[in-house]
């Protein structure tokens, strides 16, 4: 799949943008600031239907308006998809599928697929366990849309069962979304492990390739004990232990338990990641989860476009060729770059200038 053009209306830096793209690779130069990043981050949004750069929806949206718009042209093998979103501050966003209004945004979760790879992605290695976790959810729903749903409910149960918890609800009020948190939860446990399954041997020969100092792993860390991809036995055991916790999760008014507690523990050799490789390692770490993603999504049938933002100008020349590879042979690359030196020698493509909130062709 690849867009073959895209328009913002009010959107960020952009007024109207009415931009065509070309299959292979697109370059976007421009100084910071200058409104590159926003490009790409448009069509993460419709990607899935949030920014990676805001929580809500007023940054996106260009000051005095109420609202913002993104539009994509979609070409598959065998057709093509106009997708609208509508981005409102103060009311639900509102999207349309060739010009058809649907009930939910959600609606065109799986139109647009999109992998993205920044400097922020060192988040993934050196923060926090919600940074791991959003990343295997977003893989999840970039290989299944429907997975989002499961996603949402769970975390409305959560949300849900967390209010009673804080207003000490008798057990009663709280066993119904004792069972959504275990039934859900144990349902994204599942596509979890699953997927990791698939995704760890491609992690691992990538990382292999690119620094074959010591051997790289990932081990999903859990709230629950024996935990499968039985989806049925993982809920059963978030019930058990969500009854032992009763007590503690009252006090502290929380959900101790469940896979929003969960973490992906990224391993070399014996040791994290997290807090003990070196920079160039905790890149090389980055790097490989981003390519294994990407081909894992090949082997599924999918052809995701590239997405690369102010990324090369962050690697030495070994990582930049091995970027580059796969840039080359995606249906579709977006790369973003301050100056363009900081592409690898030899990645040519269409080149755009961003200067301003407008964009030409060079």
């Amino acid at each position: 799949m690849l867009i073959t053009n895209l328009n913002l209306t009010n959107y960020r830096s952009y007024s109207n943008l009415d931009l065509n793209l070309n299959s292979g690779i697109s370059v976007f130069v421009g100084k910071n600031g200058e409104g590159k990043t926003n490009i790409a981050e448009s069509i993460l949004y419709l990607t899935f239907l949030n920014s990676h750069r805001s929580s809500g929806n007023t940054p996106l949206v260009k000051l005095g308006s109420n609202a913002a718009y993104i539009r994509a042209k979609v070409k598959y093998p065998e057709r093509e998809i106009l997708v609208e979103l509508e981005i409102n501050i103060d009311k639900a966003n509102r999207a349309k599928i060739n010009q058809n209004p649907v009930r939910s945004q959600k609606e065109i979760f799986g139109i647009v697929q999109a992998i993205y790879f920044s400097p922020e992605d060192l988040d993934i290695v050196r923060g926090d366990p919600s940074e791991r976790r959003r990343f295997i959810d977003q893989l999840l729903t970039l290989r299944s849309p429907r997975v989002a749903a499961v996603i949402s409910d769970y975390e409305r149960a959560v949300k849900q069962r967390n209010s009673l918890l804080k207003t000490r609800a008798s057990i009663q009020a709280l066993e119904p979304w004792d069972k959504q948190v275990a039934d859900f939860g144990g349902q994204l446990i599942s596509l979890r492990l699953s997927a990791l399954s698939q995704l760890t041997p491609l992690f691992n020969n990538i990382y292999k390739e690119i620094s074959n100092i010591k051997p790289a792993e990932i081990i999903y860390k859990s709230s629950v004990d024996a935990i499968s991809e039985d989806a049925a036995v993982n809920s059963e055991k978030i019930i058990d232990k969500l009854k032992s916790n009763r007590s503690a999760e009252l006090e502290r008014g929380l959900t101790l338990t469940g896979p929003h507690r969960d973490d992906l523990l990224l391993m070399l050799g014996e040791h994290q990641v997290k807090g003990y490789a070196s920079h160039g390692e905790s890149w090389s770490i980055a790097l490989s989860l981003k390519l294994a993603t990407y081909n894992l999504l090949k082997l599924d049938g999918l052809s995701p476009i590239l997405i690369l933002d102010d990324v090369f100008s962050e690697l030495d020349e070994d990582r930049r060729e091995r970027l580059s590879e796969i840039a080359r042979k995606a249906e579709q690359t977006i790369i973003t770059v301050a100056v363009e030196s900081d592409l690898p020698k030899g990645l040519s493509g269409d080149r755009y200038l961003v200067k301003s909130g407008s964009v030409s062709k060079l």
